[in-house]
This record gives structure tokens, sequence and C-alpha cells, in this order.
């Protein structure tokens, strides 16, 4: 697989799990409010994953965004751990998103510098709605952190199980080395300074701890995933795995 369309898929692979993750939400959300915000992010994420699958597509030669999307099995798949894990409780959820809305607002923002104008302008949609994601995210994350010994206990425990999944976000391989070397792409090492600052400042915010240094894991753009992936992809899949081809 070339470099270009590797790197592309990456990026299509995140937004396109996590979308249909929130997607789950519809209906059970604490409040309607929040249903329909959950809703309308898993459809900007969606958006997104179909522009960068198209993309990868295009470069490829072969395919469509739903033969990427519904066709490839869990080792095809190159997302970040930290999208597939489960939706829990709604912290769960909401932390989930704020660990990835800081990083795709920090991705984004240096992605429009792109020397690939296609990447460039799909980061240039991309990063207005993930703005939008960093402060829903946020407002959320200091509004529960700050409430009942209840809530704040959730987003603690919520912290604490997920930031082992957080330094795979800035781990370099060789896909990103050459297209950051190229000023294509941007090396994953480029971001921790901007997410640590908004992270960090977002838990002292929200009076939550920032957990010690865990045994962090890695290994989602290798196609080794946690083994919540593949049930999801079961359910995600089904229709076009039992009725291939067919067209609405």
């Amino acid at each position: 697989m070339k470099t270009l369309t590797a790197y592309t898929l990456r990026l299509g692979d995140n937004c396109l799990i996590l979308s249909q993750r929130l997607g789950a939400w519809c209906g059970h959300a604490p409040e309607l409010e929040i249903d329909l915000a959950l809703a309308n992010i898993g459809l900007d994420l969606l958006g997104q994953a179909r522009n960068f699958l198209s993309y990868a597509t295009e470069l490829e030669g072969a395919g469509d965004e739903d033969t990427l999307a519904f066709g490839r099995d869990e080792r095809q798949f190159r997302n970040l751990l930290l999208v597939e894990q489960p939706n829990g409780n709604f912290a769960d959820t909401l932390v989930r998103q704020y660990f990835i809305d800081a990083w795709h607002v920090a991705l984004f923002t240096r992605l429009t510098l792109s020397r690939d104008q296609q990447l460039a302008a799909i980061a240039a949609k991309a990063i207005k709605e993930a703005r939008y994601h960093l402060r829903f995210s946020r407002g959320w994350l200091e509004r529960l952190g700050n409430g009942t010994d209840v809530s704040a206990q959730k987003m603690q425990q919520a912290v604490n199980n997920l930031w082992r999944f957080t330094a795979e976000l800035f781990d370099a391989d060789e896909i990103d080395i050459a297209l950051s070397d190229a000023g294509i792409a941007v090396h994953p090492a480029q971001l921790r300074a901007q997410w640590e600052e908004e992270v960090f400042a977002g838990l002292r915010e929200a009076t939550l701890t920032t957990p010690e240094e865990a045994a962090y894991r890695t290994g989602g753009k290798k196609g080794l995933h946690t083994e919540h992936l593949g049930p999801m992809l079961a359910e995600m899949q089904y229709l076009q795995r039992a009725y291939p081809g067919q067209q609405w």
C-alpha cells in the first residue's frame, strides 16, 4: 500500500470508528440535548471519514469509501486504540471524546498546511467541526468533574482507565516520519505539546487528577487492536456482509 494511502486510511479509520461508537448513544444519552449533540458529532466524524476514505480509494485507484468501511477485516483497520474503546457510561464516552478532540484540533490545525492540497482541504473543513467538538467535550468535562461526588468519581475513573491509550496519539512510525519529512503529514510528536497544554488545563479546571505514567497500549496503526473492535465491526458491517453489493 502506498505511503500516502496508508496515512489517509488511518485518519479515516479514526473518524469512522469513533462515529460508530457515538451513533450507539442515539436514544440512550442522559438527556435529549446530549443525545442530539453526540449524534451530530458522530455525523461530523462520519463526514470526515468519508472524505479521508474517498481520497484513499482515489489514491489507490480502486473501490470507494463503502468498500473500505464494510469490506475490510479487523486486522486491516488502522485506527488508534483509543477510538475503539467501549462507550461504557457517559463519563467514559466523554473522556474518550475529550482526549481525541484535543488531538484532532492539534492535528487538523497543522494538516491545513500540508503540501498535499487534498489533505489540506479536508483538514480545513474538519478543523471547524473539531473545535466545536472540543468545546462540547471540555464543557462537560468541567461540569461533571466539578459536579457531585458521584460524577467526579466517574470522571476520574474514566480518565484513569483511558489514559493508557493516549501515548499512541504521539507514536510515530516510518509512514509518519516519511510523510512529515516531505511536508505532507504531521509528525505525531509535534502534537504532544498542544495536546498536553489543553488536556492538563482541562483536567485542572475539572478538578481531576492527571494519572501517573501507565503501561501504555499501542498497535492500532499496525492493525493490532483490542478485543473491542471485532464485535463492533461485526455489527457495523453486518448488512453489507449479509447482502453484498446491494444499493439503496
